[in-house]
């Protein structure tokens, strides 16, 4: 049964990079991996993909033969390879065959939002996906930009839950870029703290936490009153509706920070109740199909039971990359360059005593 996600998210919230840095962290991690790029816009793709929508049809053949934008043209493509899934089904059967059932696949989609929230293709295609036995975790990508605005976070919490009432798969939201969002603004900066809060001696200014837990929503209707008031009735509606589902949080990804890129690897496999195990030598008398099984079932409970390990909190990762980027954007530096000055001065005596 092979394990996958599908990587969705707006224009520019960083599909393609995620997809790529996922590659290179599974890869590094000796998991296979590959990636397929379902967006006909991407050609050529930023990374090494073992599938592409262009391999069936090109954006550019159908604007040019039937006329439409480039909007209307990406959704003709994903309707198209909702007409013709065998192809992508038997490109699929070809590449499993190739690195094997275990490995993990990414599939990079179009950045059209309408596509995971209200057009049926890509919903057909998931739902096919899963008949040939895929287990999929949509991975759903926001720029961290909009948890500086109000109006526009509260925009971003209706859209994550339409599409996962939409898509219906194990969804994790994520907040991406954040190591951008500092030179955005300051969080909670333009939030109207209402009086009543005034009160209260443990008020804080708005961290990150209140923008990846959902917290108390009523916040922000309080400063959307006050700066858009025509809309104040919609607004309240829409946080309420959020929160009476109470499904929507995030995860938070700095793609080029390790530790980041490992935690979010973590939280999409706790989601899909996968675990990989590296297999190792163990006892020869024991049929290698037995100890593969044993060793499995194992690290499936203990997946699924265990705390994520080094899991960051949600006030360091604030602090690493809102708060103090710049003293430590230095510390890492200078612990770079002593580990590569460590590696010359190894290098060299090894060299030495050849």
């Amino acid at each position: 049964m092979p394990f996958g996600e599908i990587v969705i998210g707006s224009p520019g919230s960083g599909k393609s990079t995620y997809s790529y840095g996922k590659y290179q962290l599974l890869t590094a991690l000796n998991r296979k991996c590959i990636v397929v790029n379902l967006d006909p816009a991407n050609d050529p793709a930023p990374y090494p993909a073992a599938i592409s929508l262009s391999e069936l049809v090109t954006l550019h053949d159908v604007m040019e033969e039937y006329g439409l934008g480039p909007n209307g043209g990406m959704l003709f493509c994903i309707e198209y390879l909702e007409k013709n899934f065998d192809w992508l089904e038997g490109r699929l059967e070809e590449e499993m065959k190739e690195s094997g059932e275990d490995t993990w696949v990414v599939f990079d989609l179009p950045g059209q939002v309408e596509l995971s929230t209200n057009h049926d293709s890509l919903k057909v295609i998931v739902d096919k996906l899963g008949k040939i036995r895929y287990r999929l975790a949509a991975v759903h990508l926001c720029d961290a930009f909009y948890i500086t605005d109000a109006a526009k976070y509260v925009s971003v919490l209706l859209l994550s839950l339409r599409t996962m009432l939409q898509l219906g798969l194990p969804h994790v939201n994520v907040l991406s870029k954040l190591d951008l969002v500092s030179k955005y603004g300051d969080l909670g900066s333009n939030l109207t703290i209402h009086p009543s809060l005034l009160r209260l001696s443990a008020w804080q200014d708005f961290n990150l936490d209140f923008y990846t837990e959902v917290q108390d929503l009523s916040h922000l209707t309080h400063t959307l009153s006050a700066t858009h008031p025509r809309f104040n009735a919609l607004t309240v509606a829409i946080c309420e509706l959020v929160e009476d589902f109470g499904l929507v949080g995030f995860e938070t990804l700095a793609v080029e920070d390790k530790q980041s890129m490992l935690h979010l690897m973590r939280v999409v496999d706790r989601t899909l109740g996968y675990a990989f195990v590296a297999h190792e030598p163990q006892d020869e008398a024991a049929p290698s199909a037995a100890r593969d099984q044993v060793q499995n079932t194992n690290a499936l409970f203990s997946s699924a039971m265990s705390k994520i390990p080094n899991a960051p909190n949600v006030r360091d990762v604030q602090e690493r990359w809102i708060d103090s980027r710049d003293a430590f954007d230095e510390w890492e530096t200078g612990e770079w360059r002593r580990e590569g000055v460590t590696a010359s001065a190894e290098q060299k005596k090894r060299s030495e005593a050849e």
